[in-house]
């Protein structure tokens, strides 16, 4: 069994017209979710990370297991409100509403080589978002790397190349 068979459709949610890509069959699959972080993090292996930042909610699960496995901190790029000020913060549109993404303010240090971790690239909003907070840190960013990129969405388009964005699986 592959990644791809342990992502669930789950159409119309959470409104209608959007199709959810459902990971808890792989989160629950020992080994599929082990796969799975040993695919995202053999690209960052010799990248010298300072840190992975993980973008709130199902980023932090890719990306503090990454963090394990790659031996480096994680950061959370959280929701409004739920981190202790001070805090740094970013507006940003999704496929169906528009959020807030914050870091706390010392939790990097300028110029530490980070990479950027998420779920699912769909519009690349949420991403792109994250790559702007991180930019206000003035730390490197050296790329991303996502579970689920929905290719008919377009959300690559607003990463800039060359700056690499890995996607596991496509849909």
């Amino acid at each position: 069994m592959g990644l791809q068979d342990l992502i669930r459709d789950v159409p119309d949610f959470p409104r209608p017209g959007v199709t959810f890509k459902d990971i808890g069959p792989l989160l629950a699959d020992p080994a599929g979710l082990a796969a799975c972080i040993a695919a995202l993090a053999k690209p960052w292996r010799d990248a010298r990370l300072d840190a992975i930042c993980g973008i709130e909610s199902r980023g932090f699960i890719f990306g503090a297991a990454m963090a394990q496995v790659l031996e480096t901190g994680f950061v959370p790029l959280r929701k409004v409100g739920k981190l202790p000020p001070p805090t740094i913060g970013v507006d940003y549109d999704l496929e169906y509403g528009s959020a807030r993404l914050e870091v706390g303010a010392q939790g990097l240090r300028p110029g530490a080589r980070v990479l950027l971790v998420d779920d699912v690239l769909a519009t690349g909003g949420t991403l792109a978002a994250g790559r702007t907070l991180l930019e206000q840190l003035q730390v490197e960013l050296v790329g991303a790397s996502v579970v689920i990129e929905i290719d008919a969405l377009g959300g690559r388009a607003r990463w800039p190349a060359p700056l690499p964005l890995l996607a596991l699986l496509h849909c």
